[in-house]
């Protein structure tokens, strides 16, 4: 995912910031607990295209999260 691009990038409910998750390809926004999908490289920034992530996910990861399951 192209950072100049990730910088522009905001949750198109609230405007905040959004987490890249290069894993599962995801732009996640923690605040309203959605996670878009980014698909052939192009972010699906669609509310309605969103997953809820689950309670532990909107947490953020401390130090002392680190290796929890």
């Amino acid at each position: 995912m192209d950072k100049e691009l990730l910088a522009m990038l905001v949750c198109p409910l609230c405007n905040g910031k959004l987490k890249y998750d290069r894993e599962a390809q995801e732009l996640c926004c923690h605040y309203d607990g959605l996670a878009y999908p980014i698909q052939d490289g192009i972010p699906v920034m669609l509310p309605e295209e969103a997953r809820v992530m689950d309670a532990d996910e909107k947490l953020p990861i401390s130090p002392g999260r680190k290796g929890e399951a």
